[in-house]
């Protein structure tokens, strides 16, 4: 597979980390009304995805609604591709459905993982620590010993610095404990790997084929987990919420395949440099958003955590997009 010039991370919403090189080059820039409805789908969609699992998880078991939302969002987007475009356009290789199952574990995995933690952690600062995404990817690079810019690597320890501020206990971190906290760590890892290793296994080379795979198989790999886990005794139909209902619909229409399909067109139709920017403002919405609906403490540590983790994505985002592909 081509290499590109920045793994760019894609919030744990449901989207993949695989794009083609000629898809993300472009041929050119939309009309600016177009591009920006586009991300403004993508800002708000995505960043309010966090709120959505916080919700749904009120009174569903994490790992199992987790799969079914993945499951359900893979099997509907490779479902409507195949009508409008044939089952051979959806029909992957043997080598195809093995790296899409790999990824499908790491990202829609990733996204499981943060759904188990915001039982106990609050939607914004899962978000912020998700956030981290992008400064384990330049670490990562690091050790594939790939040219990575010294300007990129001060970014990231300063990111981290604010990662480290965060999962400190403190106000900011309400009843979270720090196992929550950690695995929300662990997540960005967890995506960022993901996101790493798709340049390098065979996946479908259409992004959202590849990404509707990869949600499928993944979220299949979910549902077997929380079967694992023990979460059936736990699935009681008549006590799930209407709003943790709406949640887990929201999450699968909205947050998986509406915002992906909006993010495959920007990829087509806006520069890389612009399409990053939801690296940056995806957290900021969901701060925003747990702070409204769900009356979560935003406290002066939070906001001085959220600064310098956003800026610090924002300085490796412009940077790496910045810079010629190898």
């Amino acid at each position: 597979m081509s290499q590109r010039t920045l793994s760019l991370p894609s919030a744990p919403a449901g989207a993949s980390a695989d794009a083609p090189a000629a898809v993300r080059s472009g041929a050119g820039e939309a009309p600016g009304w177009q591009v920006w409805t586009a991300l403004w789908i993508v800002y708000i969609v995505w960043g309010s995805t966090y709120l959505a699992i916080r919700i749904m998880v009120e009174t569903m078991p994490p790992l199992l609604s987790a799969g079914v939302r993945f499951f359900a969002a893979g099997a509907l987007m490779i479902a409507v591709l195949a009508v409008r475009r044939g089952l051979r356009s959806v029909r992957p290789t043997r080598a195809q459905v093995l790296g899409s199952l790999a990824i499908g574990i790491l990202l829609p995995g990733a996204n499981a993982v943060v759904t188990v933690a915001e039982v106990e952690v609050p939607s914004g600062l899962a978000a912020l620590l998700v956030a981290s995404i992008p400064l384990w990817v330049i670490i990562l690079r690091l050790t594939a010993r790939e040219d990575v810019s010294r300007r990129s690597v001060a970014a990231v320890l300063i990111g981290f610095a604010g990662v480290a501020l965060l999962i400190r206990p403190g106000e900011q971190s309400g009843e979270a404990t720090i196992v929550g906290l950690l695995a929300c760590v662990g997540a960005a890892v967890m995506w960022a790997t993901g996101s790493f290793a798709s340049l390098r296994l065979a996946l479908p080379r259409d992004p959202l084929v590849s990404t509707g795979w990869q949600m499928l198989l993944g979220g299949a790999v979910i549902l077997l987990a929380g079967l694992a886990a023990g979460e059936l005794p736990d699935v009681h139909l008549e006590a799930f919420s209407a709003r943790s209902l709406l949640a887990l619909a929201y999450l699968i229409a909205i947050g998986s395949c509406l915002a992906f399909t909006a993010y495959a067109w920007l990829l087509q139709n806006a520069p890389l440099s612009k399409v990053s920017t939801y690296a940056y403002v995806n957290p900021v919405v969901a701060i925003v958003l747990g702070w409204l609906v769900l009356d979560e403490i935003v406290t002066g540590v939070t906001l001085a955590g959220a600064a310098i983790i956003v800026l610090s994505v924002a300085l490796v985002v412009r940077t790496e997009s910045a810079r010629k592909p190898g």
